[in-house]
C-alpha cells in the first residue's frame, strides 16, 4: 500500500476512533442514522412477527422450503444443514405459523448448547450464542423463566471465560466467532438481561476504535487481506449489522464505507465465471482454503451480496450485482432456504451486467480481478500484491490465477488443518504459488504457525513476524513494526477494455539479504492472453531464481510451448521467452510436493488442486534476470499455440503478438502497448 493511501486511511481511522490529539471521546455519529428506541416486543432481531408473516406471503416458494427444513430435515452434513440453519428455520416457523410444537422443539434444541461446557478461545462461542439468541427472540413466549435465567447465566459464563479471546480485528474470528454472537445476544435480551447494554456499548466502542479502521485499511476496495476466510465470517457480521439496523436503526456500514460499499462488487469478482455444483459460483482461492468442493460458504457469499444489494439498492453497481446474484437464485445448501427467505429481494432494480466493468482493484489487500466478459465461459484472472495483516494469508505476493471453464493456473497444496507439515512447508509457502523464488542455501525459516518443524528452504518469501501466525491485533499493534508488514505494492493498474494492465513491486516480501528487486508487470489482452514480464535481482548471482507456475494438469509440450488442458474444455498455452534457453522443470506425481531434497505430502485431499509445479530457471548465474512469459487461455478447439515473439534490446523488451505489441522497460516499471493501430503508454499509477 502506498504511503499516501495509508496516511489517508490512518487519518480516517483516527477520526472514527475519536482519538486525534488524544483528548476527544470516541465519535459514534456514524451509528446514528435512523436511530430509534429498541422495542420491548419479541421477535425483533429479524423484524416483527407481522413483518415476517408478510414476508412469507410475498415469498411463498422460499417459505415453503424453510417450513420443510424446520419440520423434516435432520442431518449433520454441512452441505445439507447445520444446527444454526435448523434452529433459525424452526424459530421462523413458530413465528409465522404459530406452531408451538416446532417452537418448543427449537427451544429444547438450543438448551443443549446452553447446558454444554463453555467454549473458550479460538472456538465458536459467539456462534453458539447467536444461535441460542435467535431462538430466544423468535420463540420468546415458549421459554420458561428458569430457562431464561439458564441462558443469561450461560452468556455471563461464556463472556467471562473469553475476556481475552479473539482480539485481532484483521482476523475472521472477531467478526464471526465472537462479536456477532455477543451483539445478537444483547439485542435479543435487551431490558431482560442486565448485562446487555454494557456488552453492546463495548461492541460499539471496539468496532469504532479498532475494527472499522482495520476494515478500511485492509479491506479498502471490498477485498480483505485475510483472503478466502472472508467467506466464512462476512455473512455472520452482516447478519448482526442488519439486526442492528432493524432493532435500533444503527448503521455499522457507515464507519467503514471503503470496505462495505465495495464488498458486493469485490465479492462478485471473487467468484469464478462458471456455475458449478448445486448451481453455485465457486469463490476463488486466496490464502487458506480454496473452495474446491461445494460447501456452505458459497451460500454465505451469495447472502452477503444480497444483503449489501438490498442496503445500497439505489446504487447502479449494486443493481448490477443483483443481476449477477439472480444467476444463482437459490442457495445450494437445502438448510439455507432461510437465507433465500430473508435476503433474496427480487424487487431490486436489475442492472446491466453485460456492460459492467471487467476488472476491479481492491487496494487494501492488494488484489486485482479481471474477466474477459460476464459470460459463464469467460477467461478469468486474479493477481495478488499486498501487505501482511493476519494469519490465513500465504507467502504469495506476485501470485496469479488463470482460468477458462475451470482453473488452468491455481493455488497449490491442500488446506487440511492449520499448522501441519504440509500446511507450513508447502501450502502457505511461496513454492506453492505462481510467483518467484530466489534460493539462498543458508536461509532458514522459523516460527511458522506454531509448527515444531523442521522447516524446508523453498527459496521463497519471508515469515519474520513477532507472532507465529504473522498476525497483529489492530492498526496500533501493526504500527509497532511497520517495516515487517508493509511488503508489496500495486504500483499501476488500468483497464482500457481491450486490455488490462497491472504492475507490482514485491521486493520487500523477501529477506533483504537475498532479494534486491522483484517487480512484475502483467498485460491481460482480452479475451485470453497474459503477457508477464518480471525483473528479478538477487544479492548474490549464485542464488538460483525460479519462475513458478501452478498448473492444474501436467503440461504437454508442443511447438516450443507448454500446453495445459483442464477437465472442462479449457486449455492454456505457455510460451517461456526469457531467459533464453531457460531450464524448465515439471514437478508432478510423487515430486509435486517436494523441494530442496525433502517432501511434504498432503495429509488429505480437499478437492482438485494443481497437479504440476512448473519451474523456469536461467541457464547461467547472473545478478539480474528478466522473465518473459506469454500465457494464452482458450477452449480446446484451439489445437496449436499462438505465435509470440520478442526482441530484446539493452534497455527494453518488445513482445510481438498477433495484432499487438507490448514494450517493457528494463530499468523501470513502464512501457507501452500498440493495439489496433494505436499506441499508448502503460499506466504509471492506479487509474480507477
Amino acid at each position: 500500500m502506498t504511503a499516501t493511501i495509508r496516511s489517508l486511511l490512518m487519518v480516517l481511522a483516527l477520526a472514527l476512533a475519536g482519538c486525534s490529539g488524544g483528548a476527544k471521546a470516541p465519535d459514534y455519529s456514524g451509528f446514528a442514522t435512523g436511530k430509534h428506541e429498541i422495542s420491548k416486543e419479541h421477535p425483533r432481531l429479524l423484524g416483527s412477527a407481522d413483518y415476517l408473516k408478510k414476508l412469507a406471503a410475498e415469498r411463498p416458494e422460499a417459505w415453503a422450503r424453510v417450513d420443510w427444513v424446520a419440520r423434516n430435515l435432520e442431518t449433520r452434513d454441512e452441505t445439507v444443514m447445520d444446527e444454526h440453519m435448523k434452529a433459525i428455520s424452526m424459530g421462523l416457523v413458530y413465528v409465522v405459523e404459530g406452531d408451538t410444537a416446532v417452537g418448543r422443539a427449537a427451544v429444547e434444541r438450543v438448551l443443549i448448547t446452553v447446558r454444554a461446557p463453555i467454549r473458550v478461545g479460538h472456538d465458536t462461542f459467539g456462534y453458539d450464542m447467536a444461535k441460542v439468541s435467535l431462538v430466544y427472540d423468535l420463540c420468546w413466549p415458549l421459554w420458561t423463566q428458569a430457562e431464561k435465567e439458564e441462558f443469561f447465566d450461560y452468556c455471563n459464563r461464556t463472556i467471562d471465560a473469553n475476556v481475552n479471546s479473539e482480539l485481532a480485528v484483521f482476523h475472521n474470528a472477531w467478526y464471526g466467532y465472537k462479536w456477532w454472537g455477543y451483539g445478537l445476544t444483547a439485542y435479543a435480551t435487551w431490558n431482560e438481561w442486565e448485562r446487555a447494554p454494557k456488552i453492546l456499548a463495548e461492541l460499539e466502542k471496539d468496532y469504532a476504535e479498532r475494527a472499522a479502521p482495520a476494515l478500511e485499511l485492509s479491506g479498502q476496495g471490498g477485498g480483505f487481506a485475510e483472503g478466502y476466510y472472508i467467506n466464512y465470517w462476512s455473512y455472520e457480521w452482516l447478519f448482526f449489522c442488519e439486526a442492528a439496523r432493524t432493532v435500533e436503526g444503527k448503521n455499522y456500514y457507515a464507519l467503514a464505507p471503503g470496505f462495505f460499499h465495495n464488498r458486493a462488487v469485490a465479492c462478485m469478482f471473487e467468484a469464478y465465471p462458471w456455475i458449478s455444483e448445486n448451481s453455485s459460483h465457486r469463490p476463488i482461492p486466496m490464502g487458506d482454503s480454496g473452495g474446491q468442493r461445494f460447501r456452505r460458504e458459497r451460500d454465505k457469499a451469495l447472502a452477503v451480496r444480497r444483503i449489501l444489494v438490498n442496503f445500497y439498492r439505489d446504487d447502479p453497481a449494486h443493481q448490477v450485482v443483483h443481476t449477477f446474484n439472480e444467476e444463482t437464485p437459490r442457495c445450494g445448501v437445502p438448510g439455507n432456504a432461510y437465507k433465500d427467505f430473508l435476503w433474496r429481494d427480487t424487487t431490486v432494480t436489475k442492472g446491466d451486467l453485460a456492460h459492467f466493468k471487467l476488472s476491479h482493484i481492491s487496494t487494501g489487500p492488494g488484489y486485482v480481478y479481471a474477466r474477459s466478459s460476464w459470460d459463464n465461459g469467460a477467461t478469468y484472472f486474479f493477481f495478488k500484491c499486498g501487505d501482511r495483516f493476519t494469519a490465513h494469508q500465504h507467502l504469495d505476493n506476485g501470485h496469479f490465477l488463470f482460468a477458462k471453464y475451470d482453473e488452468l493456473a491455481g493455488d497449490g497444496g491442500q488446506y487440511f488443518y492449520f499448522g501441519g507439515d504440509h500446511d507450513t512447508n508447502y501450502l502457505i509457502r511461496t513454492i506453492a504459488h505462481s510467483t518467484v523464488t530466489v534460493y539462498n542455501p543458508a536461509e532458514t525459516w522459523t516460527n511458522l504457525r506454531a509448527f515444531a518443524g523442521p522447516f524446508g528452504n523453498d527459496g521463497g518469501q519471508m515469515h519474520d513476524w513477532p507472532h507465529h501466525n504473522g498476525s497483529c491485533n489492530d492498526i496500533a499493534d501493526r504500527d509497532l513494526h511497520p517495516d515487517l508488514y508493509e511488503l508489496a505494492d500495486i504500483t499501476a493498474y488500468e483497464d482500457k477494455g481491450a486490455y488490462m494492465y497491472v504492475a507490482g513491486d514485491m521486493t520487500k516480501a523477501y529477506k533483504a539479504d537475498k532479494m534486491g528487486l522483484f517487480t512484475r508487470q502483467i498485460v491481460f489482452l482480452r479475451p485470453g492472453t497474459l503477457v508477464i514480464f518480471d525483473r528479478v535481482t538477487a544479492k548474490d548471482k549464485n542464488f538460483t531464481k525460479r519462475w513458478l507456475l501452478q498448473a492444474t494438469k501436467a503440461p504437454t509440450q508442443q511447438d516450443g510451448a507448454l500446453v495445459v488442458t483442464n477437465d472442462y474444455g479449457g486449455r492454456m498455452f505457455v510460451r517461456a521467452l526469457l531467459p533464453r534457453e531457460a531450464r524448465v522443470k515439471l514437478n508432478s506425481g510423487d515430486s509435486l510436493y517436494c523441494y530442496d531434497g525433502h517432501c511434504y505430502p498432503a495429509e488429505q485431499s480437499r478437492g482438485p488442486a494443481p497437479e504440476c509445479r512448473v519451474e523456469i530457471s536461467p541457464p547461467v548465474a547472473a545478478e539480474t534476470d528478466y522473465f518473459l512469459n506469454v500465457l494464452t487461455a482458450a477452449d480446446t478447439s484451439m489445437t496449436a499455440p499462438p505465435e509470440a515473439g520478442y526482441t530484446e534490446y539493452e534497455d527494453r523488451v518488445e513482445v510481438n503478438l498477433e495484432g499487438a505489441k507490448v514494450t517493457f522497460q528494463k530499468g523501470a516499471l513502464g512501457g507501452q502497448i500498440e493495439l489496433g493501430g494505436q499506441s499508448a503508454p502503460l499506466a504509471a499509477g492506479i487509474v480507477q
